[in-house]
């Protein structure tokens, strides 16, 4: 086995110093490559396992915001059926005044068709007020229930409302059934299908209250999830910029770092060379 070279102690001190001093250049160019200054748990195990942390949470948040999100949509499709609906029963009231004050037999036959064409979009509207499989409006409605935070410990529970025809009062509006439709309004100047049409109209008032009050809650509702998804947003930013300040880098003090690195390991080969010449002079003696 060769034997070991023996250094001397000014040239092992200034190869110990450009050895350190190259070690620090690798880290710093790191650290702007990556732009953190904690890059695992060696740089700083605090730090790191703290933005982690952070970090984690941040990704559930943006999860239960995705949630919130269409929970937003689910309660946006009920609330526009519900306006829908508002609107096909505003127009059966008019047809129904507007059948009551005729004398003419023809004219009412006409609206009474028209009346149950409308009763009918009714269900159809419900039944198509569908978002990614939840309906809050037909028979039997879903019910949604939506968490606020990472656990599932904060919720908010939105449940469905019947509004199909048979629950608000509008199937007792129909006038007649079949031919007989016609009939009741064509001859009967009071009744459609057994119902006077005065309490039809009345009927309608009672459902559009009804449609009016359920859009009103799901409005609530719709307001407070964006109060929480804008919550939500912005604890998520706060979490980023808590985890960034852990562990991101000085772009600009890492630069500086880096040209008075270069600087002293030039300063630190010029050394060594004047160490190794000195011991080659030495050397010329001899």
């Amino acid at each position: 086995m060769a034997d070991k070279l023996t250094l001397s102690a000014s040239t092992r001190t200034n190869l110990l110093s450009l050895q350190r001093t190259t070690s620090m250049i690798s880290k710093t160019q790191e650290r702007l490559a990556s732009g953190k200054k904690v890059n695992s748990a060696l740089d700083d195990a605090l730090s790191y396992f703290k933005a982690r942390a952070l970090n984690n949470r941040s990704s559930d948040l943006q999860t239960t915001k995705d949630g919130i999100v269409q929970a937003v949509n689910v309660v946006k499709a009920a609330t526009e059926a519900l306006d829908s609906v508002e609107r096909v029963l505003q127009q059966m009231k008019a047809i129904a005044e507007s059948a009551k004050s005729s004398s003419d037999s023809t004219v009412r036959q006409s609206y009474a068709s028209q009346f149950n064409t409308l009763r009918s979009q009714i269900d159809t509207i419900t039944q198509d007020a569908n978002y990614n499989g939840v309906n809050l409006l037909r028979s039997a409605p879903d019910s949604l229930v939506v968490k606020f935070n990472e656990r599932g410990t904060n919720t908010l529970q939105i449940a469905g409302v019947d509004s199909t025809v048979s629950t608000n009062g509008v199937d007792v509006m129909q006038a007649g059934t079949g031919t007989s439709a016609a009939t009741d309004w064509g001859v009967n100047s009071t009744t459609a299908g057994g119902v006077t049409i005065d309490s039809v109209i009345s009927y309608i008032d009672s459902a559009l209250l009804e449609v009016r009050s359920n859009a009103e809650t799901f409005g609530t509702n719709a307001a407070m999830l964006d109060i929480r998804k804008e919550f939500t947003e912005n604890l998520v930013n706060t979490l980023q910029g808590g985890a960034s300040q852990l562990v991101n880098a000085d772009l600009n003090e890492e630069s500086a770092n880096m040209l008075s690195l270069q600087t002293r390991q030039q300063l630190g080969t010029i050394s060594l060379s004047i160490a190794q010449q000195s011991e080659q002079a030495i050397l010329r003696l001899f």
